[in-house]
């Protein structure tokens, strides 16, 4: 027997149940989140919100700040409650959650809707993380995690893949598929979860929360650390980049029917979120020759080749309207993701000393929050004055003198590009042709690609003159 098999054999029963979990969760979150961008921002008559860029990005960035934030409290409340009542409470904020976010249509309401929705998932991190911990031990633990986040990319791939089909049928169908999914976790948890061994605290969950601040601080004081932390936040704001800017992108720029015309599909059957998917599909099918090349490396040099290797992706996903161009793209960055993301949690490990692992440990999640916030401004109006085809247009009908009412719940984007279509005496394809030629909006790309530049230069100088010298890099 294989040493890869009798490790296999270890993992107890729970373990399974807790991976299970896991893939369903992500596959009713990606299959929702990586379309999020487009339901906000596409035409009203489509079903979809109407939103600006900003308005998009003010959303996302907030409430998926506060996904990674929150698990500080959260893990607080499960030591509180037990693991399997958090569960439960978490499922049903989330169907509840989808519901709202496929229900309310003002600003205010999908806003709130939506900090609720980030607010179950934050409930649920702490949890599956823990019972990941929990079953394994020093010798299953590397192959434990990788059976996670294969689970992970599995769920992320299947969710958005369908939900890619089923936008273009009706935006109700993507939430119902993201409700129905996490519903099904309901059966794990119920018939097949079991409590695992805990040992409450015996504070109260304001004193939990108080030493968990109190331990993130002590982990920050150390200001070597902490700039490793800011530094990460840079590469974690690029890196969103795939979830905030890039379906907007592909779907007002890019001539996505050519692969469904290639595949001898029918017209709209390929469509942005079908494409974004592609990362979490390259990570199944590459992620272990990917590894065993990264092994090679120390962790930090895999981290900034990484991280180059992804601000590649990014300039070939941004820079052309060309689909198949940007499916390299996506699948450039799935290796920079693959070759910086598993050594990330590895260094900071490393950097921690060792009687305070578990307190750097429970910081590593900081840069992350930090840069959804930092990635729902820069997605927002800079991306919009740079390469919003709406903004764009609205600016060429002003320079030209045309007379179109101004977009509302009354005239939507769609009847706004007829309009101009009709005044400009183009099509559709020759207008998006027109704009990109005189407004050249694959400019973005040197914004994007930049960040993750600037962090792998970044993490270079940090090595040279800030790390300590008898940290293992």
């Amino acid at each position: 027997m294989s040493r890869l098999a009798r490790v296999i054999k270890k993992f107890p029963h729970i373990f399974w149940i807790s991976n299970f979990i896991e893939l369903f969760e992500r596959w009713a979150w990606y299959g929702f989140y990586n379309a999020f961008a487009l339901y906000l921002t596409l035409s009203k008559d489509t079903g979809a919100l109407g939103f600006t860029q900003v308005q998009k990005g003010a959303i996302i960035g907030t409430g998926s700040m506060l996904l990674y934030f929150l698990p500080i409290l959260t893990g607080a409340i499960a030591d509180r409650i037990g693991f399997k009542k958090q569960l439960i409470l978490s499922f049903t904020a989330y169907i509840a959650g989808y519901f709202m976010v496929g229900t309310f249509e003002s600003y205010g309401l999908i806003f709130a809707s939506y900090l609720f929705l980030a607010t179950a998932g934050a409930l649920f991190k702490p949890i599956i993380l823990g019972m990941i911990a929990k079953t394994t031990d020093e010798e299953t633990s590397s192959v434990g995690f990788g059976i996670f986040y294969l689970m992970i990319n599995i769920g992320g791939f299947i969710g958005p893949f369908i939900a890619g089909f089923l936008y273009k049928i009706s935006w109700n169908y993507v939430f119902l598929m993201s409700g129905a999914t996490i519903a099904i976790n309901y059966i794990f948890v119920f018939f097949f979860f079991k409590e695992p061994g805990r040992e409450p605290s015996g504070k109260t969950f304001l004193q939990n929360c108080s030493i968990a601040v109190k331990n993130i601080l002590t982990a920050l004081y150390d200001w070597r650390y902490l700039v490793f932390l800011l530094i990460m936040s840079v590469f974690w704001t690029a890196f969103n980049q795939l979830y905030y800017s890039l379906p907007v992108f592909i779907d007002h720029w890019v001539d996505i029917e050519r692969l469904s015309v290639a595949f001898g599909l029918k017209p709209g059957t390929i469509t942005a979120v079908t494409v974004i998917s592609m990362d979490a599909f390259f990570i199944i099918v590459l992620q272990m020759y990917i590894s065993s090349v990264s092994m090679k490396f120390t962790p930090l040099n895999s981290i900034m080749t990484g991280t180059l290797i992804l601000a590649g992706g990014l300039m070939l996903m941004f820079i052309t309207r060309n689909p198949w161009i940007v499916l390299i793209g996506v699948m450039i960055f799935a290796v920079g993701e693959m070759a910086s993301l598993p050594k990330y949690t590895e260094y900071v490990g490393r950097l921690a000393p060792l009687d305070k692992k578990a307190l750097y440990m429970g910081t590593s999640f900081l840069p992350v929050a930090l840069s959804h916030f930092a990635a729902g401004w820069i997605s927002g109006k800079p991306y919009e004055i740079l390469a919003d085809k709406v903004t764009l247009l609205q600016k060429e009908v002003a320079e030209k003198g045309f007379d179109i009412p101004q977009i509302s719940d009354s005239f939507t984007q769609n009847q706004y590009f007829e309009k101009a279509q009709q005044l400009f005496n183009m099509n559709s394809s020759q207008l998006t042709q027109y704009l990109w030629n005189t407004y050249h909006p694959e400019k973005v790309w040197i914004m994007f690609a930049s960040i993750g530049v600037m962090t792998s230069i970044m993490l270079y100088l940090y090595d040279k003159f800030i790390l300590v010298k008898n940290v293992e890099k």
